[in-house]
């Protein structure tokens, strides 16, 4: 195996997609993949290792692995040693840190809302008059 020059990255090989691990610290950015939403999603259900994961998924265990790399950067998964295997699980704090964002979002709607209706219940009462 002969690592390439790629844009000033490296690559493993020329038939493989090569796939930036280090852009995605972001976790919205990071689940915008469809394949790593599909992880995080098997990761809510328990802890599991690369291969578990990469079972039924359309991605090598390699490829895995990466998109792991991301989650994990983004704060969203951790993983531990259990022996020779690294078992990856989900990051409780990387899951508020979403939740906090979308409770920003959620009480602004909110606000709106009922700002929204209590103007409406005035123009009834004007129309009414």
């Amino acid at each position: 195996m002969r690592l390439r020059p790629w844009s000033g990255l490296y690559s493993v090989s020329v038939d493989l997609p090569f796939v930036v691990t280090h852009e995605a610290t972001d976790a919205w950015a990071a689940l915008a993949d469809g394949t790593r939403r599909a992880i995080f999603k098997r990761l809510a259900n328990g802890p599991m290792a690369v291969g578990e994961l990469a079972r039924g998924l359309p991605v090598s265990r390699p490829a895995v692995s990466q998109h792991l790399k991301v989650l994990k950067c983004a704060g969203l998964v951790g993983d531990r040693a259990i022996g020779t295997r690294r078992v990856y699980q989900v990051n409780p704090e990387g899951i508020e840190a979403l939740r906090s964002e979308l409770d920003v979002f959620w009480g602004k709607a909110l606000d709106a809302y009922k700002l929204i209706a209590d103007e409406g219940g005035k123009v009834d009462e004007a129309i009414r008059a």
